[in-house]
C-alpha cells in the first residue's frame, strides 16, 4: 500500500481575510497591532499590501517549493494571475502553464503559440493578457485563457515586452527588428512605429499617466518617445552595454535603467515641466529659461565653459542637453529663441 504523504501548501487567504476586516478601523501603521515574536501571533499576520510602511515584509526570504513539469524546457517568462491564485509561465516550446499558486501542482498546459513565447502582461482591468512570440506574433486572452485574437505579423522579429498604457485602450511592444510599436487595443491594429534604435530593441515601457514611452536596446541607448506623434523626444548614453529593462516609478517621476554592463541608473525626468499645470507649469519654465540664460552668461565668448579646452560643467551638459526636445515639447517653450547663443554652441 502507497504510503500517504502530507503534501505542503501555502494557504494565504487568512492573511487577506485579517486584513479585509481590520482595514476599515485602522488609519494606518499607527493603529496596527504590533506581531508579537511567537507562534500564537500569525493569526495578527498581514499580507505584504497591509505593510507599506515596511518594504522588508516584501522580500522573499525563504525558499518554498520547486516546480517540475513533465517536459523539461527553458522557460521565458512568469506572470501571476490577477486574482493570484495561479502562475501562468510561458516557455520555449510555445507552451502556457498554469501553476497552482497555493498547491504547486500544474492544472493545465496550453498550446499557445506557434514559436517560443518571449513576452506575457495583463492589462490594468485585469480582464486581458497580451502575449508575444520569437515569431513576431501577439495575441490576445481572456482571463479563462481563451485565445480571442492573434496578429501574427505584428514584428518581423521576436517581441521582447509588452506595455499596457493607463487606459488600457492602447499598448506598445519591442522586438528585434528594431521597432517600437504602439497598438489599439480593441482593433489590434498598429497606430505607429517609432524607429531609432539601430539593434535590438530590448525594454519598453508606458508612463504611468501620460502618452510617454521609454524604451532601451542593444545599442546601448535609452530612448523617450511621445506615444501620440510617434517622435522621438531625447537619448540617454548613460550605459556602455546592452540595456535590459527600462521602468517608470508609479508616479512617472523617474525612469529605472538596468544594463549588461552590472549598473542600474536612474533619471529625473523634468517632472515639473510636464507634470504640472496652470501656475505651477509656468513656475517651472521661468526657473528652467533662468537657469540657461545663467549658463549663456557665464559661457560669454568663450568656446567652453573651461576656456579653449573642455571643461566639467561642458561635459556635464552633454546629457542634459538631449532633454531640451522633451522640455519644449510638454512645456511648450522654445529654448533656442530664450538662449540663442547658448543653444548654437551645443547643437
Amino acid at each position: 500500500m502507497r504510503k500517504l504523504t502530507q503534501r505542503k501548501a501555502v494557504d494565504y487567504t487568512s492573511t487577506v481575510v485579517r486584513y479585509m476586516q481590520i482595514r476599515m478601523s485602522q488609519r494606518d501603521s499607527r493603529d496596527r497591532t504590533v506581531l508579537q515574536p511567537t507562534p500564537a501571533a500569525a493569526i495578527d499576520m498581514l499580507p505584504a499590501a497591509g505593510y507599506s510602511d515596511n518594504p522588508s515584509t516584501s522580500f522573499t526570504a525563504k525558499f518554498v517549493h520547486t516546480s517540475l513539469n513533465k517536459n523539461r524546457c527553458p522557460i521565458n517568462r512568469v506572470l501571476w494571475t490577477p486574482t493570484g491564485r495561479r502562475l501562468i509561465t510561458g516557455s520555449q516550446t510555445r507552451e502556457f502553464t498554469l501553476w497552482n499558486g497555493q498547491s504547486f501542482n500544474f492544472e493545465m498546459i496550453l498550446q499557445a503559440h506557434d514559436q517560443a513565447i518571449r513576452s506575457m502582461v495583463w492589462s490594468h482591468n485585469d480582464n486581458w493578457m497580451v502575449s508575444g512570440d520569437d515569431g513576431g506574433a501577439i495575441k490576445y486572452w481572456q482571463n479563462n485563457m481563451n485565445n480571442v485574437k492573434a496578429n501574427k505579423s505584428a514584428h518581423k522579429e521576436s517581441v521582447r515586452v509588452l506595455s499596457f498604457c493607463r487606459t488600457d485602450l492602447k499598448f506598445c511592444s519591442c522586438s528585434d527588428d528594431t521597432t517600437v510599436k504602439v497598438w489599439d487595443f480593441a482593433r489590434c491594429q498598429e497606430e505607429c512605429s517609432l524607429t531609432g534604435h539601430g539593434w535590438d530593441v530590448k525594454s519598453v515601457d508606458w508612463h504611468p499617466t501620460k502618452s510617454l514611452l521609454v524604451s532601451g536596446g542593444k545599442d546601448n541607448l535609452v530612448k523617450l518617445w511621445d506615444a501620440k506623434s510617434g517622435k522621438e523626444l531625447c537619448s540617454f548614453h548613460g550605459h556602455k552595454n546592452t540595456v535590459l529593462c527600462v521602468k517608470w516609478n508609479q508616479n512617472g517621476n523617474w525612469v529605472l535603467t538596468a544594463s549588461k554592463d552590472q549598473i542600474i541608473k536612474m533619471y529625473e525626468v523634468g517632472r515639473n515641466l510636464w507634470t504640472k499645470k496652470g501656475e505651477e507649469q509656468e513656475a517651472a519654465k521661468k526657473e528652467f529659461i533662468e537657469a540657461i540664460k545663467l549658463l549663456e552668461q557665464e559661457l560669454g565668448d568663450k568656446t567652453y565653459f573651461g576656456g579653449d579646452k573642455l571643461g566639467f560643467v561642458d561635459v556635464a551638459l552633454i546629457p542634459f542637453y538631449t532633454w531640451f526636445k522633451g522640455y519644449e515639447t510638454f512645456g511648450n517653450i522654445n529654448v533656442e529663441k530664450e538662449s540663442p547663443k547658448f543653444i548654437a554652441k551645443y547643437k
